[in-house]
């Protein structure tokens, strides 16, 4: 009698055990995939580094006109009114943004971000894309040549004239590469940070660097009042301007450039470059 019971009592949890397993996977899967794609493109959304915040990485410390006072929080800068407008536009609420800090190489290396986007005037490059996903471009900025009186920069009138100077710039920048590639300098001191640049621009290590025009104004009429914006140079046809940075394959890239182009069509990209990223039209140019 004994056997009788324990042979039907495992029948019945073989049989049980099945239907009970089945019937939780069945339950559990469809549940969890619907709401997952119903969050999608809410503040919620699951594939946000942190669901309900949006979290943006900028450099330390990070430079005006861009970001004023180093303080990406009380969002005074083009960069950060920025991320504030397309944070907006997006449904978060100012309190909802948090800043993370990394360097510029950090930005571009491959590997996993701790952020949902970088800004910090990263170049569009086609070599970076293999590392790293962009945004579409937000912003094309004119490359300038910063240098001090009586350094030959002043009365350059070609690349050539320009090949004659001591140059330098800061690491993993489109500003080296322009150096490099467009002007044609084959030995570029190369610095760490900008501070480093405009150090050795004040020590007489170097004659000249090649900045962003807004970076290259801010630069001369507050920071650097000794140095001169000796003119502006011609664009590089491999630099596409501005552009966001995500880890690489980071699902969130689409729904971030709808609110771009949404706050672009909007005009307030143009506002806040109005306002803080102000024109030298007095400055020469060079062609080449």
């Amino acid at each position: 009698m004994t056997r009788r019971i324990l042979l039907i009592l495992l029948a019945l949890g073989l049989f049980a055990l099945p239907l009970f397993a089945g019937g939780q996977q069945e339950a559990a899967e469809p549940t969890v995939t619907e709401d997952s794609a119903s969050l999608e493109k809410t503040t919620m959304d699951p594939r946000l580094y942190t669901p309900g915040k949006l979290t943006v990485a900028t450099g330390e410390p990070a430079y005006p006109p861009w970001i004023m006072d180093d303080d990406p929080a009380a969002g005074v800068g083009f960069e950060n009114g920025m991320v504030y407008a397309l944070a907006e536009k997006l449904g978060f609420a100012k309190e909802d943004v948090v800043w993370v800090r990394q360097t510029f190489d950090q930005g571009i290396a491959p590997g996993a971000k701790p952020y949902d986007f970088n800004i910090q005037q990263y170049t569009v490059f086609e070599e970076r894309k293999e590392f790293v996903d962009f945004s579409m471009v937000y912003y094309q900025p004119e490359k300038a040549v910063v240098a001090l009186p009586g350094s030959g920069a002043e009365s350059a009138k070609s690349f050539a004239d320009l090949r004659e100077l001591k140059w330098g710039a800061t690491i993993g920048t489109g500003d080296l590469t322009y150096i490099e590639d467009m002007i044609g300098v084959e030995d570029v001191a190369v610095f760490n940070d900008q501070i480093g640049t405009i150090q050795a621009l004040l020590g007489g290590q170097i004659d000249a660097t090649c900045i962003e025009l807004p970076t290259a104004l801010f630069i001369t009429a507050v920071q650097v009042p000794e140095a001169t914006v000796a003119a502006i140079l011609p664009s590089d046809p491999n630099d596409m301007g501005h552009g966001l940075i995500f880890e690489k394959g980071n699902p969130i890239v689409e729904w971030i450039n709808e609110g771009l182009e949404a706050i672009i069509a909007d005009g307030v990209v143009a506002d806040l470059a109005k306002e803080y990223l102000y024109g030298g039209d007095d400055v020469p140019e060079i062609s080449k």
